[in-house]
């Protein structure tokens, strides 16, 4: 059974991948430093305050989150992480995406060609209906398909 939501597309784009959840906030710097520091392959979680996604891969994935925390270096971040080409495949926020982190996703789609696509807005139900290891399939209109 599947399930779907809208919301506001922010990098739009065609995709489908699983997903990891954090009912957290999600702090980027915090989150990448130990994959940026040592020039990793691969993403693995180094943010200990994310009980959620503490440990886990994070490269390739659909991350689900309420929104992301941290400092103003969160833009430099995600261009970053964009251009190593560690990033998630998308980014689905259930509250409206910060300033600082759409900045960063839309400099690292422009000057990279690792694009993180971005869909916001989709609801705290959809936070609560997601769960780790599903798949999701995300339009370019914003349309968010859990299965």
């Amino acid at each position: 059974m599947s399930r779907s939501f809208q919301g506001r597309s922010i990098i739009p784009g065609n995709i489908v991948g699983k997903v990891l959840v954090t009912r957290s906030g999600f702090n980027s710097l915090a989150s990448f430093y130990q994959a940026m520091l040592t020039n990793a392959k691969e993403a693995i979680c180094s943010d200990q305050d994310n009980k959620d996604l503490y440990g886990k891969n994070l490269t390739n994935k659909i991350i689900c989150l309420p929104k992301t925390i941290g400092s103003t270096s969160a833009g430099a971040t995600w261009d970053r992480v964009a251009y190593m080409g560690i990033g998630p495949k998308a980014m689905l926020f259930s509250q409206p995406i910060d300033p600082l982190a759409a900045a960063g996703l839309l400099i690292g789609e422009a000057w990279t060609e690792n694009t993180i696509y971005a869909v916001d807005q989709l609801g705290d139900e959809f936070l609560e209906y997601v769960w780790e290891g599903c798949i999701i399939e995300v339009q370019e209109n914003g349309l968010v398909t859990v299965t």
